[in-house]
């Protein structure tokens, strides 16, 4: 289909893109029409059926390998190395938790990094007394830079690095495949964080490197909350989770009573599925895959979110945060004299913005999906435009609409 013919379908299969300017796929995508009505279908068959015959049950093992599927393709890598769970949040932790630790192991990390990620590691640095190095990452540090600052960080006792694939605060994107290298000769494991590059750029997990990789199922995947995976290295499975310690996954446990221990990542299954969510997740990444196409969407997500990034950087006095040379779908930019909750506020109330702020820079962040048109980010800048020229106290009024009949 011509470029212009295919974006109304998507637009017409993605609801929510029509409620606003919809540049949050960061925080939770658009959900594609198609996955809520295969989620509710079958709530509608669990309210009348029931949810507890055997039957099903096992019906349910075969969506849950339907979703595995979907993700694997996503990411380049093997069906047998994708775990589901719950969330990026779920996956960080698994990851984290896999690894043997003592007081006086190490521990890197960046400044940047989610608190789902993070949060782990200052729990384990106050119960164990592990060590914690927080790297300290400017925006327009280059490879160079951040390898130097990795280089330096990970000494002899590193038991673990974790990394965001593509900084949720900066938009960065950042070398994972180097920092591996690194994180691998001198005998740390690598944990990334990819919850802002699954589904919004090319992915191919094992040329990254990762042992662990956590993804969630809700953001650019564009599936619903509450699902996410982690890919586990083949070589990491056995080493972290050894099927003689007696792992089983959900997926292993037989209701008629019998019990199997995996020999691949599903050892690293949650548990606790909610069906229909599981359903939507691989409806979802089908949807994206096999109806509108992963290399269209890679291609036309980064370039809008680069031209946005430029059209924002060529507006007196903001500042584009986001390095355009290393980016991938997020931007992030402070206006002057602004602060980000007003101005996300204004945003919003001007040309009904859907955007959310970094509190941790003091900044808006937008994520630019393949769904966007040139109009919408010409209307989103004019209104950053317009912002960056007042302050909150000079910024003309905005239009109001008298309802005749009522008080004012």
């Amino acid at each position: 289909m011509p470029d212009d013919e295919k974006l109304a379908a998507v637009r017409a299969a993605l609801p929510a893109v029509e409620a606003g300017i919809y540049l949050n796929a960061g925080s939770v995508g658009p959900l594609p029409a198609e996955t809520a009505k295969a989620m509710a279908d079958l709530e509608a068959w669990e309210l009348r059926t029931g949810r507890a015959h055997v039957d099903y049950f096992e019906e349910f093992l075969a969506r849950m390998d339907e979703a595995r599927g979907a993700v694997a393709a996503v990411l380049g890598t093997d069906v047998d190395a994708v775990a589901l769970n719950h969330s990026t949040t779920d996956g960080m932790n698994q990851a984290i938790g896999a690894v043997d630790w003592r007081a006086g192991d190490r521990a890197v990390a960046t400044r940047l990094e989610h608190a789902g990620g993070v949060g782990p590691l200052h729990a384990l640095r106050a119960r164990l007394g592990v060590d914690l190095d927080l790297v300290d990452l400017a925006p327009d540090d280059d490879d160079a830079s951040v390898l130097a600052a990795f280089d330096a960080a990970i000494t002899a006792g590193t038991r673990l690095v974790e990394v965001a694939h593509v900084s949720p605060m900066t938009g960065a994107l950042l070398p994972v495949a180097a920092i591996a290298e690194l994180a691998h000769t001198r005998g740390a494991v690598l944990v990334v964080d990819g919850a802002q590059a699954a589904g919004a750029i090319p992915v191919d997990v094992p040329a990254t490197g990762a042992d662990f990789y956590a993804i969630p199922g809700h953001k650019w995947l564009l599936g619903p909350e509450g699902t996410g995976a982690l890919v586990v290295a083949p070589d990491v499975v056995e080493r972290f989770y050894p099927a003689a310690a007696g792992a089983f996954s959900f997926e292993s446990f037989d209701p008629r009573g019998a019990v199997a221990f995996w020999p691949d990542a599903r050892r690293f299954d949650g548990a606790g599925f909610n069906r229909p969510s599981v359903v939507g997740m691989a409806r979802s990444i089908g949807w994206l895959s096999m109806y509108v196409g992963l290399d269209w969407i890679h291609r036309r997500g980064s370039a809008l979110a680069r031209k946005a990034a430029e059209r924002l950087a060529r507006i007196p006095g903001v500042e584009v945060i986001t390095p355009r040379e290393r980016m991938a779908t997020l931007v992030t930019f402070r206006i002057p004299g602004w602060p980000a909750a007003a101005a996300l506020d204004e945003l919003g109330a001007r040309v009904f913005a859907i955007a959310r702020t970094i509190d941790h820079l003091d900044a808006v962040r937008i994520g630019v999906g393949f769904w966007a048109t040139e109009a919408e980010l010409e209307r989103f800048a004019g209104a950053v435009e317009l912002l960056a020229a007042h302050t909150p106290d000079t910024i003309p009024a905005r239009r109001t609409l008298t309802i005749l009949g009522q008080d004012a």
